[in-house]
């Protein structure tokens, strides 16, 4: 059966050209389109679609009242067009703690440029997203909303409830886990990731006790945004990483988009460009691996939502070092394939809900 689509833009170019790309994919049904984010939400209910990709900046109704209107009124996975500037990272954000899944750049030179990457990229997106079986039961409050007084700004956030997706589920683990002096705790995620992330971030204390690195699958223009975002509601810091920062107790440092970060055995964090070899940039696999080589048995690492299998083969190396890695479970993952090429390689400690991680990181490193 194919997946049916509903495209709002604003833009008659913009939702006639996402229109002819969805269409030429013969499993993919484009069943309507808007012009802005009240039609999106009379359309959204009257055809009920399996995916809805949307603009932001639209007349009548933003995209983001219309994402929140849509999670209250008939929950739908919805892919965000972004500007790659830093205003459109604030935006995308906002978006995703709205309840949206996943977002793309909206770049008009890509597509006049490069077709046929954008439809590989947008059909892909589509397609992976309709598996998920993505479908709300309303937003719910994030452990740091209405938290002013323990963290360091009173900002609330919404996220969306979780879904189960179509795979197998792993089974969740309910123990908590043993209490460790770890040099490193090395987070690595996906779509989903920007919400997953602050809501385990926003269970930490003030105090925590190892440094942390954190790796999302983000766009350059995103990443600052993204921290500030996270240092603002978050008790521990959090800031984009830079070549030569020290690793520090209490202190995040989220890897730039667009390019590697590693890690050294004396505390410092590598900048390095992006290699066009790789798939990913930021890339899981390579934080992970520089940890392990660096701290060796003294690393707690944890896989959270996202496509694909970035994190499998550094959390390999990890557990060859003796270091502990944890995974997100299936029923709290917004998109299960991260966490679950890390369970299926039998390299998971343990694997705990995402309302869990949080509060088991607080327990576990000493």
């Amino acid at each position: 059966m194919a997946v049916k689509v509903l495209v709002v833009d604003d833009s008659g170019f913009f939702r006639r050209r996402v229109s002819e790309i969805l269409s030429a994919d013969p499993a993919i049904q484009v069943v309507g389109t808007a012009t802005n984010g009240r039609e999106a939400i009379d359309q959204a209910l009257a055809l009920k679609p399996d995916v809805i990709t949307m603009d932001y900046e639209m007349p009548m109704m933003d995209g983001i009242t219309a994402v929140r209107q849509i999670m209250q009124r008939c929950p739908t996975p919805v892919l965000m067009f972004s500007s790659l500037t830093h205003e459109g990272a604030r935006v995308t954000l906002d978006a995703l703690d709205a309840g949206a899944v996943d977002y793309l750049p909206k770049n008009f030179e890509d597509i006049s440029r490069n077709p046929d990457k954008v439809r590989q990229l947008l059909c892909e997106k589509v397609h992976t997203i309709a598996r998920s079986n993505r479908r709300y039961s309303g937003l719910l409050s994030s452990p740091s909303a209405g938290a002013g007084s323990s963290a360091r700004t009173s900002a609330p956030t919404t996220g969306a409830a979780a879904p189960r997706t179509a795979q197998s589920a792993s089974p969740a683990s309910t123990q908590a886990p043993r209490r460790k002096a770890y040099r490193l705790v090395a987070i690595g995620t996906s779509t989903g990731g920007p919400v997953a992330l602050q809501r385990v971030l926003t269970q930490l204390p003030e105090r925590f006790p190892s440094p942390i690195v954190l790796i999302q699958h983000m766009p350059a223009a995103f990443t600052k945004a993204f921290a500030e975002r996270l240092d603002k509601l978050c008790r521990i810091r959090v800031k984009e990483a830079e070549d030569g920062d020290q690793l520090r107790p209490g202190l995040a440092l989220l890897a730039p988009g667009g390019k590697q970060m590693m890690v050294d055995g004396r505390g410092s964090v590598r900048i390095l460009p992006g290699d066009e070899r790789l798939n990913y940039k930021p890339c899981v696999d390579i934080t992970f691996g520089s940890a392990a080589k660096a701290f060796h048995d003294k690393v707690l690492a944890v896989v959270l939502t996202g496509m694909g299998a970035d994190g499998r083969e550094g959390a390999r190396m990890l557990k060859q070092c003796g270091s502990q890695v944890w995974t997100q479970d299936e029923a709290s993952s917004v998109i299960y394939g991260m966490p679950m090429a890390v369970v299926k390689a039998n390299l998971s400690d343990a694997s705990y809900s995402l309302d869990d991680i949080g509060r088991f990181l607080a327990e576990a490193c000493q």
